[in-house]
Order: C-alpha cells, then sequence, then structure tokens
C-alpha cells in the first residue's frame, strides 16, 4: 500500500473469505490500518475482516471516553478486547472488560460499547441457519 503525504491511506482489498478455504489475517497491521485512516480522527473506526453468510468478524477501535450507541443484532455476539478497556452495558449489567476480556450476548440483547481509553476489540456476530445478510 502506498500513500503520498497529502493523501489519505487507502484500505488494502480483502479477497472475499467464501473463495476460498481459509483467510489469514494479522490483527496488529488491521489495527494499525484502522489508526492511519481518516474516521480515526472522529473517535472510533472499525473495518468487517470476516463476512460470511452466518458469520461476521468486525475489528474496532475507539478512542478513550468514545462509544457506540444502544443497538441490537439478531445475531449472537462476542466481543474479544484486544487493547486498552471496555465497558458494554446490556439487561441492566455493565461489563468491565479489559485487554484478554471475552462477552457473549444472545441475540437481541440490546447493548452499548464505551471505550474508557484507547481500545480495540473484536466483534463476532454469529447467526443462526446463515442468515447473516442482514445490516448491523
Amino acid at each position: 500500500m502506498s500513500e503520498t503525504p497529502n493523501e489519505a491511506p487507502q484500505r488494502r482489498p480483502h479477497s472475499k473469505p467464501a473463495a476460498g478455504p481459509y483467510l489469514e489475517l494479522d490483527l496488529g497491521r488491521e489495527l494499525e490500518e484502522l489508526h492511519r485512516e481518516p474516521e480515526w480522527k472522529t473517535g472510533h473506526n472499525a473495518k468487517t475482516l470476516l463476512k460470511f453468510d452466518n458469520l461476521r468478524v468486525v475489528l474496532a477501535a475507539l478512542k478513550a471516553g468514545s462509544s457506540i450507541p444502544p443497538h441490537q443484532t439478531e445475531g449472537r455476539i462476542s466481543i474479544h478486547t484486544l487493547q486498552g478497556r471496555i465497558q458494554v452495558r446490556a439487561e441492566g449489567r455493565t461489563f468491565n472488560l479489559p485487554a484478554g476480556g471475552l462477552l457473549a450476548l444472545d441475540q437481541g440483547l440490546r447493548h452499548d460499547v464505551e471505550a474508557l481509553e484507547d481500545s480495540a476489540f473484536l466483534l463476532t456476530i454469529a447467526w443462526p441457519g446463515g442468515d447473516g445478510n442482514r445490516d448491523m
């Protein structure tokens, strides 16, 4: 990937995961790319790493104090903190997830996410019956 000094970096294209039997990713490199993109200045950025009919994996980065407002998905989710510390609120509970923490939520649970410090996490969404073509 090349960039000139005044040009925004371009995301390198990913081939569709369904095109082959495997996909290997360097999460450190993917996170560095998220931090270089202009969207990072807004306090958060995200990128879909894997997209199958019944499974999606998203790498998300949030600056300290940034949040993702309350929302829900029809699939089951897991949130795995890679760096920093995030807080997830769901069903009247608050979950503190430091780096290495993992939280799973059942489908349809309304939740929000807040970064307590600069953070990165993997969001995995699984839909039963291969119905993963819904918008998030």
